[in-house]
């Protein structure tokens, strides 16, 4: 990399490139002088790569609109065609709804004008076009107040800007900004407020009460106190002020005017239906980035103001976005931000707030793994007891923790100590064991050891917990399969079943075919031993061949197969072969979920087997104590999911495809129909048509075309069926799921007419589970080692019980589960609401249920 390209990467690092100095004025100054001597010669490249490094390195924004406002005393065209492109940038990033590219434009935009290179006037043009735009939109008569979220977007993107020009603005323009605010303030008058119902990550933020600010809410409240204290911002350098001088002999250019897009119009039947779909479609476009967790006593991060905390989690959020495939940069520019304070304490909160983000993550939950083992490793002396601070407050919460979130911290946690040698001081936990065993924190600890042992081995992790050995109890069993015809068993087992299983193996042994194998089934077998025998024979029997390992399962499921296949024509006997495949691996919940997906993946057995299996009773009653039948329902449904994904794309292309392949024929008949027209000479006589070699080649050419169209078009057809079908099948999965779910449901919760609130059912047994987050004592943490000073607390109660009885406990996880669901593929649930809520979501269905399901879709009260 040439060395301007390193100056401008670094600036503002402490790097070699400068020296090591950390003075934003020297690193602005040598960087504009390298960029001076290669500007008349390099310009393009300069240009492209100035703004590239703008739009990826967001936090340094003030230091490339000071850079630019320096080269525009020297190239004025040069800059203006810096103005153009942005200009355009932005007017495409508006058209798309490209929200990264919408949000920082517009700070880059902030960054020039506080450089004089654009008028301060034409900030205003852009905040008051967006300000409009978003007023129409939720205006009940003349917009569509269902995309909101683009018009809290547009007005987020305006305040956001503030901190880095404010003082500016408000020196320049008085007016004009005074005006921009007077705006905000009407809209935030007109707007709804937005609930977080359904995204939470406690479930007694959800309990009612006092109405917390929204986002946008709390933003603007962090706004009108920077601008009663004058506009100053601590975590925003300000490095234009050391070139001030200068830029003021700057010209000031024009910024040309930009357009919203229109909103979506309204539905032609107006619905509560109809409003719910385009809200959802509005929120999945123009998604909240980020939502608070307080995971720390205030007094952690008392020193900042509120405005730095937005500003921090801003340049955090950039980081993690535009080095997502980086790790280790990612890591390095985290802790290097350009503020004057320390933030370990709201970088934990920032990352975890982004892990355990509802509905899904930005990325996959593997990238803040990796992020904060690299921050662990950079931070050694402060980071990692952060780390251990923020699971031991979270840990003390559990039982409110959101079940997907639950189970994303579960994953996270037992991955980051697999990368640190599985090192946990367990003895703080040991008071679990005399907690029931339906306790949330009980099952946490039983889920983390449960997935240690995964990513290494029994024995490995029973010496990992020797300083609590008692804990041993909550290991998963060490036992390997559990083959019914072993023979270790003949009491339970008859000699017959044990030979036939004997016999079995020695065919497979002796490679005989599927086809062989089910005539030796049809034949000497089934007419003996009957359906429940023969199927529990040969299932388990190839099990037990392919129990060696995952490769050893595959070669046994493409190979017989057909065997399994033809056992298991309908569902009833699907379900029967999962129920085998449960009993054979009941001591290890992995390769249970491993055997039954990849059958899925077979199509041995459907998704509605599946489903019928998990709410079997023996499932049913492990649903608040055990992720095994939840992580075997998960996989089943999204599998469904990526199936139909996998289909759109694939009609996506094909439709791609279609034209280009039109496009070709449409050229190739039209090339053959010009040469057949055209006259030539032969022996001095006119003919009619091109020589006839290349006649030929043409028509060769438009037959080929044609037929290749034809195939595209052929391909599209099958592919859209497919879709339709699967579509189809989708419908039928969510009916059966949420049918089930709705029954057990039922079954075990108390009578509708009682206070149909989580909160009651958590209350039944004397005090609330509820965890008062107020409490200092649970979430303080000591200076010293970040050790909570009360460990035994348990989340403020004593260690003598949980004050949650079994069928409320069961009720909560449960519901806990069918709001995830409905959250996770609301995407798809949507399509076929009208259907579910006449069959499945009516009066006659539990209020908690629906109220479960409506929240994971977030629908409002007033759509119910």
């Amino acid at each position: 990399m040439s060395s301007w390209r390193n100056l401008l990467l670094r600036i503002g690092d402490k790097s070699l490139e400068y020296s090591s100095s950390s003075d934003f004025k020297d690193h602005i100054e040598t960087c504009f002088g390298a960029l001076r001597r290669e500007l008349g010669h390099s310009s393009a490249e300069i240009l492209s790569f100035l703004l590239q490094c703008a739009e990826q390195l967001p936090h340094k924004i003030p230091l490339y609109g000071t850079l630019i406002g320096l080269l525009n005393l020297e190239d004025e065209d040069f800059v203006k065609q810096i103005v153009e492109n942005t200009q355009n940038s932005f007017q495409d990033a508006l058209d798309s709804g490209n929200c990264d590219g919408i949000r920082i434009l517009m700070r880059f935009l902030t960054a020039l004008m506080c450089s004089k290179v654009l008028q301060p006037t034409s900030l205003v043009v852009v905040f008051e076009t967006l300000l409009s735009s978003a007023a129409i939109t939720v205006d009940e008569e003349k917009g569509n107040p269902s995309w909101q979220a683009r018009a809290d977007f547009y007005v987020i993107c305006i305040l956001s800007c503030l901190p880095l020009g404010g003082a500016e603005l408000a020196e320049q323009v008085p007016e004009e900004i005074e005006r921009v605010l007077v705006g905000i303030q009407a809209y935030l008058s007109i707007r709804r407020h937005t609930s977080d119902s359904g995204l939470s990550f406690f479930e007694e933020d959800e309990s009612g009460g006092d109405v917390e600010k929204d986002f946008l809410e709390d933003l603007w409240e962090r706004i009108q106190v920077l601008s009663s204290n004058g506009w100053k911002v601590e975590s925003v350098p300000r490095p234009h002020l050391s070139f001030e001088a200068q830029l003021v002999a700057g010209k000031s250019h024009e910024f040309g005017p930009i357009s919203c897009p229109e909103q979506p119009e309204l539905p032609s039947t107006i619905s509560a239906v109809a409003y719910g779909k385009q809200k959802h479609d509005a929120e999945l476009k123009y998604p909240q980035r980020m939502r608070r967790l307080n995971i720390f006593p205030a007094s952690k991060t008392e020193d900042l103001q509120p405005i730095d905390r937005f500003v921090v989690e801003e340049y955090l959020l950039d980081v993690l976005l535009f080095f997502n495939g980086c790790r280790k940069e990612c890591a390095a520019f985290m802790v290097g931000l350009p503020v004057p304070f320390r933030y370990e304490y709201l970088m934990a909160e920032t990352i975890f707030s982004q892990l355990l983000l509802l509905p899904q993550p930005p990325f996959k939950p593997i990238y803040y793994t990796l992020v904060i083992m690299d921050l662990c490793k950079a931070l050694p002396g402060a980071f990692p007891a952060v780390v251990a601070g923020a699971v031991r407050a979270l840990f003390d919460k559990i039982a409110d923790l959101d079940m997907e979130c639950r189970t994303r911290l579960i994953l996270w946690f037992s991955h980051h100590l697999s990368n640190f040698q599985f090192i946990w001081p367990w003895e703080e936990w040991a008071y679990v064991l005399d907690l029931p065993k339906w306790a949330p924190q009980r099952v946490f600890v039983q889920d983390v050891l449960e997935r240690e042992v995964r990513l290494s081995y029994w024995d490995k992790i029973k010496q990992s917990i020797e300083n609590a050995p008692a804990l041993e109890e909550l290991l998963p069993p060490k036992g390997g399969p559990n083959f019914k015809y072993s023979g270790a068993d003949d009491q339970e087992k008859t000699e017959q079943e044990q030979a036939l299983s004997a016999e079995l193996s020695n065919k497979v042994k002796g490679r005989q075919s599927a086809r062989e194998i089910i005539l030796w089934i049809e034949e000497n077998v089934y007419p003996i031993h009957g359906q429940e025998i023969t199927l529990s024979v040969v299932i388990q029997t190839l099990l037990d061949i392919g129990s060696k390992s995952f490769t050893h399962l595959i070669t046994v499921l493409e190979r017989y197969g057909q065997v399994m296949a033809k056992l298991c024509s309908d569902q009833d006997k699907q379900v029967m072969l999962i129920s085998e495949v449960g009993s054979y691996w009941k001591n290890n919940a992995q390769m249970t979920a491993i055997a039954i997906d990849r059958m899925m993946g077979y199509r041995l057995i459907s998704n509605l087997a599946i489903v019928r299996w998990v709410f079997s009773p023996e499932n049913i009653e492990q649903f608040h104590i055990s992720d095994r039948p939840w992580e075997v329902l998960r996989n089943a449904v999204s599998k469904t999911y990526n199936r139909i994904t996998d289909l759109r794309k694939e009609i996506s292309s094909l439709k791609k495809s279609v034209v280009s392949a039109e496009e070709a024929a449409s050229k190739a008949k039209a090339d053959l129909e010009a040469a057949e027209s055209k006259l030539t000479l032969v022996e001095g006589e006119p003919v009619l048509g091109e020589n006839p070699t290349k006649l030929k080649h043409l028509k060769s050419v438009a037959e080929k075309t044609k037929e290749e169209t034809v195939s595209m078009h052929d391909s599209l057809e099958a592919k859209e069926a497919l879709l339709a079908r699967a579509l189809d099948e989708n419908e039928v999965l969510f009916l059966s799921l949420y049918k089930n779910f709705s029954n057990v449901l039922m079954e075990r919760l108390p009578d509708a007419s009682r206070d149909g609130t989580l909160q009651s059912l958590k209350s039944v047994n004397g005090d609330s589970m509820a965890v008062d987050i107020e409490e200092p004592s649970t979430m303080e943490v000591d200076d010293e080692n970040e050790r909570p000073k009360k460990s035994q607390s348990n989340g403020g109660k004593t260690t003598n019980g949980y004050n949650v009885r079994e069928k409320e406990q069961w009720c909560l996880s449960t519901l806990g589960y069918v709001k995830a669901f409905s959250r996770q593929y609301a995407s798809e649930i949507w399509p076929h609401i009208e259907k579910l809520d006449a069959e499945v979501f009516t009066e006659d269905a539990h209020p908690l249920f629906r109220k479960a399901v409506y929240s994971g879709l977030r629908r409002l009260s007033n759509e119910l």
